[in-house]
């Protein structure tokens, strides 16, 4: 027996919900069809999923299957998503994925933009990270896409589209932000740093290496502010997030650290509607998007 995407999914609301009566009550079925389901699961697998009967804690295997499973059903969604999407789009239909810092830009615009010009256009905008946005574009699940770095994609074409210094965020009553000299590597870095994936794309050698050993990394943008805004910790952050942070936080420019994070605009080449994602494209690179006067 192979495993079944419906399969996947019951298992994953169970490991959700810890408890077979609400995972049920979410998938629309009996609790005891949702019993069997991951009964067929583990035999299939030779493995326990759950410890014990109650189903409120993950074997060691259930704690992998859950990451991977969770992942295939997400983009299953999606791509059902996309495809009745595809199918109303009688008037056009773009998919437009981008890192979550540019789509707040982007979107916008875009969307005003574009349907504007073509009354009926169906959109579909999402963000996600880097190699989401990748993947999309591969797949053919997107016509555009925006990431952080040139990464070459057959079949995809990929332009400049800004570059955007790195820089301190911390909160306004933070000393690094009050002193009267900007600040260096070495002052943010033993200010109680927090890591976060960007920082990942600093070459700098210095930077690298002092921050190689921050003892907390943090990949979610919205916890990392909050965090920053405590006045506890700072963190390394492209400019354009800086515009869209709350007040009581602030962007500053570290004087050693001369490096930009580089985001690129990218396009299918052969795409259903072409002439709609090359005249999205040509809109967005007319849009002023990195608000950096460096």
């Amino acid at each position: 027996m192979a495993l079944k995407i419906e399969m996947l999914r019951a298992f994953c609301t169970v490991a959700q919900t810890g408890n077979l009566s609400e995972a049920a009550n979410r998938l629309g079925r009996t609790q005891s069809a949702v019993s069997m389901t991951l009964k067929q699961m583990e035999d299939h697998l030779g493995k326990r999923l759950f410890e014990g009967e109650r189903k409120n804690q993950l074997s060691p295997l259930g704690e992998q299957v859950f990451e991977l499973a969770q992942k295939q059903v997400r983009r299953f969604d999606q791509t059902v998503q996309s495809i009745e999407l595809a199918a109303e789009a009688a008037h056009g239909l773009l998919q437009i994925v981008s890192v979550p810092s540019v789509a707040a830009l982007v979107f916008p615009p875009v969307l005003e933009h574009m349907t504007a010009r073509h009354p009926g256009l169906k959109v579909e905008l999402r963000d996600t990270d880097t190699q989401e946005v990748l993947d999309a574009l591969a797949e053919g699940k997107a016509d555009i896409g925006i990431a952080s770095g040139y990464h070459p994609l057959n079949g995809v074409r990929a332009v400049p589209l800004f570059a955007d210094r790195f820089g301190l965020v911390c909160a306004t009553d933070h000393p690094l932000h009050r002193q009267e000299t900007a600040p260096t590597i070495a002052d943010v870095i033993s200010s109680s740093f927090v890591r976060n994936a960007l920082c990942g794309l600093i070459r700098n050698e210095r930077f690298v290496e002092a921050s190689s050993n921050a003892d907390v990394t943090i990949h979610n943008t919205h916890s990392l502010i909050t965090m920053v805004r405590t006045g506890k910790w700072v963190t390394v952050l492209p400019q354009t997030v800086a515009r869209f942070m709350p007040e009581a936080t602030a962007f500053r420019p570290i004087a050693d650290l001369p490096d930009k994070r580089e985001v690129y605009l990218y396009q299918r080449e052969r795409s259903r509607f072409a002439a709609l994602a090359e005249e999205c494209c040509a809109f967005i690179q007319s849009c002023d998007l990195s608000g950096d006067p460096g």
